[in-house]
C-alpha cells in the first residue's frame, strides 16, 4: 500500500516539475477567472512569481489583457466544453512579453499563439480552464518579413525608378482595368498623355542627368495635381499618362491646365543651372464607340499631337472627326 502511494506521490511530482519546466506557458483559472497555476514559464516572462500569483484574478494581475474579449472566450469554452485556439494572426499577443531575444531579435514583443482547453473535475464538470502560451516569434517575424519583402518587390515591378511613378507596364495594366470597368458600370473617365517640349534639347545641351531632374520634377508636379483616386505613370522617356478616373473631357481639361501652367512656371535647379521647360498634353474621354483600351489611348495621342501641331504648350481634348 506505501509502495503505491510513494508510486502516486512521485508522478505527481514529476508531473508538477514538467508543467514548471516546460517551454510554454501554462495558465489554469477557475470559473471566476482566479488563477490556480502559474508554471515557470509565465514566472519567467512576466516577472511575477508563481506565489504572488496564486489565487489571484487574473485580470487583476495582468489587468493590460484584452478583458471584455478574453472573458467571452473563456466563457465560450465553458459553455461549449470545447478547445478554443487563437493564432497570432488573429491578436499578435495574450499576455503583453517581451522577446526573450531583445538584441538580435527584431519583435519588441513576443509573437503568441494561444490555446484554451476546458479542464473537467473527477465528477466529470467544467469548472477551470487551461491557458496555454506558444511563443511562435520567430515564426511571425519569419513571416512578416517575406510578405513584406514580397510586397517590396511587387512595388518595384510596378514602379518607375526615376520617377517614382507607376512604370509603363503596370499603368496600362490600369488602363485596361478601366477600360473593363466602363464597360461594365459605364462611369466615365478620361486618359491624358503628355510629353516634355523639346526634351531632346534639354538632354543634347545640359546633359542627361539635368534631364533626369526635369523628368523627376514634372513627375512631383503630376502627382501633386493628381487625386488619390487617379493613375499617374510614366509612358517612357519623357512621356507621361494619367487614368482621371470618374472624370469627363471638360474636367480633364481643368486638370491639364493646371498641370500645364505649373510646369511652366517651375524653375527646374540641377547645380548652378535654373531650368524651364513646357509640356504639351492630349485628353481622350472614354466613350462606347472605343473597341479597345488601345484605341482609347490612341486617341489621346493624336489629341497630344495636335497640341504639339498647335505650337506646343497646350492642350487639346480628342474630338471625334465628323
Amino acid at each position: 500500500m506505501n509502495g503505491s502511494i510513494d508510486t502516486d506521490i512521485d508522478e505527481l511530482h514529476w508531473t508538477l516539475g514538467l508543467l514548471q519546466d516546460l517551454e510554454v506557458g501554462l495558465v489554469v483559472v477557475d470559473r471566476d477567472s482566479y488563477i490556480c497555476l502559474w508554471n515557470g514559464f509565465m514566472e519567467n516572462h512576466s516577472g511575477i512569481p508563481s506565489g504572488k500569483a496564486l489565487n489571484q484574478n487574473l485580470f487583476t494581475l495582468c489587468p493590460e489583457l484584452p478583458q471584455r474579449w478574453l472573458k467571452k472566450k473563456i466563457e465560450s469554452v465553458l459553455l461549449l466544453s470545447n478547445t478554443a485556439y487563437i493564432s497570432w494572426e488573429q491578436r499578435p499577443y495574450l499576455f503583453e512579453f517581451k522577446s526573450h531575444r531583445p538584441i538580435t531579435g527584431k519583435s519588441p514583443f513576443m509573437y503568441q499563439n494561444v490555446t484554451l482547453i476546458p479542464l473537467s473535475s473527477p465528477t466529470g464538470q467544467i469548472d477551470h480552464i487551461g491557458i496555454l502560451i506558444y511563443d511562435v516569434t520567430d515564426t511571425a517575424v519569419g513571416k512578416t518579413e517575406l510578405e513584406a519583402a514580397n510586397n517590396q518587390l511587387q512595388s518595384l515591378s510596378r514602379t518607375d525608378g526615376l520617377t517614382g511613378l507607376n512604370n509603363r507596364a503596370y499603368w496600362q495594366e490600369c488602363l485596361e482595368k478601366e477600360f473593363d470597368r466602363f464597360d461594365r458600370s459605364n462611369e466615365i473617365s478620361s486618359v491624358v498623355m503628355f510629353d516634355i517640349d523639346h526634351f531632346k534639347k534639354v538632354n543634347d545641351t545640359y546633359g542627361h542627368q539635368a534631364g533626369d531632374v526635369v523628368i523627376q520634377k514634372i513627375a512631383e508636379l503630376l502627382d501633386h495635381h493628381a487625386r488619390k483616386t487617379d493613375i499617374t505613370g510614366r509612358y517612357g522617356g519623357e512621356e507621361y499618362g494619367a487614368i482621371l478616373v470618374g472624370t469627363n473631357g471638360e474636367n480633364a481639361i481643368v486638370f491639364a491646365e493646371r498641370l500645364r501652367a505649373a510646369v511652366e512656371h517651375t524653375v527646374m535647379e540641377h547645380g548652378d543651372l535654373k531650368l524651364s521647360v513646357t509640356i504639351s498634353l492630349g485628353i481622350s474621354e472614354i466613350n462606347h464607340d472605343h473597341q479597345s483600351a488601345l484605341e482609347w489611348l490612341e486617341e489621346a495621342d493624336q489629341a497630344l499631337y495636335k497640341s504639339k501641331q498647335s505650337g506646343r504648350n497646350w492642350v487639346t481634348l480628342f474630338e471625334a472627326e465628323s
